[in-house]
């Protein structure tokens, strides 16, 4: 009996919502064993009761699995999450980022549905009615909003040792992609990667914000438990398109966000459909899948995004469609039709 096989075996239990085992996520603080008894303690950071519950009784399943290891002392030590201890509860528009009102979340289960596009595209037409947004690029692997906004500076910091985000088109920003060359690579594992987010998250000089929007990486890893237990969610925006292969992995990402007790604000659909000059439309993935998956899972749908050349357009030369007039981009308006729906859940929710 060793430490080694001991934290082995605990590899096998995954944090609940998360793709990643509890060992990697560094919550097994000790391990001891003492006259053949095995002690084990454990840091959880959370305000979900049902999650150390779930984790204690998979942990002793795994263990069970260890021939002659007896009943095993599991210890678990409970924290609030980091930064949410006088936070108070998300829901009530506090936020655990000093001068932001609303921290929002997009997110989607898998790469590819178009998730930075709207993510950046929402910032902007959140901004178009007069509030003050910030852009925080997660995606740590690959960044893509110093494209999207056109920028290749460089952040400097204040006097305070935080970094100044980079300013464009009215919005505040932060994304790697602002700290590396065009085509250097991020090399870095789950601890690094979880450093930098917290640093981005809690070392950036944002100010005075009315919503602070955070584009997530893809998929149900270590940044997103880091965001989650970092600052205190107001909510998080689900990105789809439409064909079932898409719909599955949303659905994960629904998953995820219930475990950590944060509540879907809507779901988007992107690309829904193709128009031709004619006014003929092709739903080129699936027609409504995400109208369908709203309703399934009761959240609102924000909006249903056309495919249109001038979003990949906007999005390559650095000028979101959503600085368009909606009038003339169907694309623009709904993104500015979801920024209000958007506003108006947030604004019920504060009430």
């Amino acid at each position: 009996m060793t430490p080694d096989l001991i934290r082995q075996a605990l590899r096998q239990v995954r944090y609940p919502g998360f793709s990643r085992d509890i060992v990697s996520f560094g919550l097994i603080k000790d391990i001891r064993i003492e006259d053949k008894q095995v002690w084990i303690r454990m840091e959880i950071a959370t305000r979900d009761p049902a999650v150390p519950e779930k984790i204690f009784k998979d942990a002793h399943a795994a263990l069970a699995e260890i021939p002659d290891i007896g009943t095993p002392k599991i210890e678990i030590d409970i924290k609030d999450a980091p930064g949410q201890a006088n936070a108070g509860d998300a829901t009530t528009g506090k936020s655990s980022i000093p001068g932001v009102k609303h921290i929002i979340a997009v997110a989607s289960g898998k790469g590819g549905v178009g998730k930075s596009t709207v993510a950046s595209n929402l910032a902007v037409a959140l901004a178009a009615t007069g509030a003050r947004v910030g852009l925080c690029d997660c995606d740590l692997y690959g960044p893509s909003i110093a494209m999207m906004f056109g920028s290749s500076e460089r952040p400097m910091a204040n006097e305070h040792e935080e970094i100044i985000p980079i300013e464009a088109h009215g919005l505040k920003l932060m994304s790697m992609g602002f700290l590396l060359e065009d085509r250097s690579p991020v090399i870095v594992r789950g601890p690094m990667a979880t450093r930098y987010t917290q640093q981005f998250l809690r070392q950036v000089a944002w100010g005075e914000l009315d919503y602070l929007v955070l584009d997530l990486p893809p998929g149900t890893g270590d940044i997103q438990l880091t965001i989650v237990q970092t600052v205190a969610l107001d909510g998080a925006v689900i990105v789809t398109t439409p064909q079932e292969i898409a719909l599955i992995d949303a659905r994960k990402a629904v998953a995820m966000f219930a475990r950590v007790n944060v509540p879907i604000l809507g779901l988007i659909e992107n690309m829904a459909w193709f128009e031709c000059d004619h006014g003929v439309r092709y739903h080129l993935f699936g027609d409504a899948g995400g109208v369908r998956e709203a309703a399934a899972i009761g959240t609102p749908l924000l909006a249903q995004i056309p495919i249109e050349p001038v979003v990949r357009r906007g999005g390559d030369s650095g000028t979101p469609v959503a600085l368009m007039p909606p009038a003339e981009s169907q694309a623009s308006a709904a993104f500015h039709h979801a920024a209000q729906a958007l506003r108006q859940t947030l604004s019920t929710q504060a009430h």
